[in-house]
């Protein structure tokens, strides 16, 4: 309500209500209101001539006292809830004004009560929990500095690599130094990380390099490497790559890269190492001080928030370590095995011809068809050329693919006594008979092309003039046409024999020429 002083001065002037909204522009029932207001509190122009505008509204028209009571939010509650994974200081707000509104109570907004959190952190010296929540990623990365250990014999300086792994929430790390940068040092550290934690976290978040992440395209899921999503896969943690060229999303490994240079690197780099057994001794000692330093400006250090309030929501780690593989590319060949590092395992005869893709391991031999396991063998040691034969992978009648000694006696006769010896020749070089089988199939099956008589011809002629004549050299006769010209030559000599003149007794002085 405006201009009420100059209502009361109108009036006592004599002007009537008519005329006095008529010059103010105010109603006529406000005009009304202001004079039956100041009768009733009998306040009149000697009065209020000596009042300011504010003054006479606050007489006339008093307001009410209000009370304004807003629901404080519970912080205790929020911090604790903030650990929990998929909860945001967002969510927990949008509970708490939904909580109000059904009370009818006054509630904080947004952005003061994210303030009214930061304060309560403060001044309770807590762990921020808006960032990282507890046991939710490892981000780790390669230090872009080196070490270097000595050879006790040469005194030569070799470089070593060391990788480190950071929880964001509580900061706690883990340095390891490596010989190279390569997959079975970036997975062993890996391994090693876990261990020492003693859980596993949600995520794990790796820098793009090639020995984790093979391609990483913005619009497309990441390609990693077979061995490194085979270990993900082992500790149940999901592996999220880097944006490319945006360090800032592992923010955290980045700070502690430059922490612990300082820590470690700045600690020993008076001291010479002649093994990295040695070295990482070294580090493991730096690194405990490093994490149980108390922080600067909080309660507590590394390893305190991590044990107390990080570590129940690690995983748990599986019953066994994960065995690094390395992958490798076979065909399964016509006696339905696959050769690896010159060690032989059957693979079910369906697929043979076809490549298989072998996960290897210290103990296991698993093989692949289109990303889907087909079987698997114990790894074989010692001896070179063993055989790891599954019955069931034999076909069962025991048909096409299916092989042994005397079916290849069998049929080797069935094409001429040299092959049968060249055959039976072969079997007796090797002490396990599946040995000889690749390459008895290889010499008898030339007879597809070269005919039954050709190729007992080339091996007469490999017989006579190699001592263990094998498929190259029998291949090599075929192709070179010399079982012809063998045969032909053979056959000159069978005929110069039978007409050749021979003198009789009489011409060399015999008893008739005395």
């Amino acid at each position: 309500m405006r201009d009420v002083k100059k209502v009361l001065e109108l009036r006592f002037n004599k002007v009537s209500q008519r005329n006095i909204a008529s010059t103010l522009s105010l109603s006529r029932n406000t005009v009304s209101q202001i004079i039956k207001s100041a009768d009733e509190k009998m306040l009149f122009w000697d009065k209020a001539s000596n009042m300011s505008e504010t003054e006479i509204q606050d007489v006339l028209f008093p307001r009410p006292e209000i009370t304004l009571h807003l629901e404080k939010p519970d912080f205790e509650y929020i911090h604790k809830e903030l650990l929990k994974p998929g909860t945001t200081i967002r969510l927990l707000w949008e509970e708490y004004s939904e909580q109000c509104k059904k009370s009818k109570i006054p509630y904080y907004r947004y952005s003061y009560f994210c303030e009214m959190y930061r304060n309560y952190v403060k001044r309770n010296n807590l762990t921020m929990h808006i960032n990282h929540k507890p046991g939710d990623k490892m981000m780790v990365d390669w230090f872009g500095t080196t070490m270097s250990i000595f050879d006790s014999y040469t005194g030569e300086e070799i470089p070593v690599y060391l990788f480190e792994a950071t929880l964001p929430f509580s900061m706690y790390c883990y340095v390891q130094a490596c010989f190279t940068m390569k997959v079975n040092d970036w997975i062993d550290c890996h391994i090693n990380a876990f261990k020492y934690f003693e859980g596993v976290s949600r995520l794990l978040i790796p820098d793009n390099l090639k020995t984790g992440v093979i391609n990483h395209k913005k619009y497309e899921d990441p390609l990693l490497n077979k061995a490194y999503q085979e270990m993900s896969d082992h500790y149940g943690v999901t592996v999220i790559p880097t944006r490319v060229r945006k360090p800032k999303d592992k923010a955290a490994v980045e700070g502690s890269v430059g922490d612990c240079t300082v820590a470690i690197i700045g600690r020993l780099r008076n001291r010479k190492f002649f093994s990295i057994e040695d070295l990482n001794k070294a580090i493991l000692k730096e690194l405990n001080i490093f994490n149980t330093k108390p922080f600067q400006k909080k309660e507590g250090s590394r390893e305190s928030v991590y044990l107390n309030e990080e570590k129940e929501f690690m995983k748990d780690l599986p019953e066994k370590d994960f065995e690094l593989s390395e992958w490798k590319k076979a065909k399964v060949q016509l006696n339905y095995h696959i050769s690896v590092d010159r060690m032989n395992y059957s693979v079910p005869y369906e697929y043979v011809g076809n490549y298989v893709d072998v996960r290897i391991t210290k103990s296991t031999i698993r093989i692949y068809y289109k990303n889907n396991q087909i079987c698997s063998h114990q790894r074989l040691n010692g001896r070179k050329n063993q055989y790891s034969t599954n019955e069931e992978h034999m076909p069962v009648n025991h048909q096409i693919y299916q092989w042994n000694k005397d079916r290849f006696i069998k049929w080797s006769l069935s094409i001429g006594s040299s092959t049968n010896e060249l055959i039976e020749k072969l079997f007796e070089r090797y002490k396990v008979e599946e040995q000889a089988y690749q390459g008895c199939l290889s010499i008898l099956k030339l007879e597809d092309k070269y005919g039954k008589t050709r190729l007992e011809d080339a091996c007469q002629l490999a017989l006579e003039h190699i001592s263990k004549p094998g498929y190259k050299n029998i291949k090599m006769i075929l192709e070179s046409n010399q079982d012809i010209k063998y045969k032909e030559d053979k056959k000159i000599r069978t005929r110069q024999s039978s007409l050749a003149f021979v003198r009789g007794a009489d011409y060399y002085g015999g008893k008739n020429n005395g």
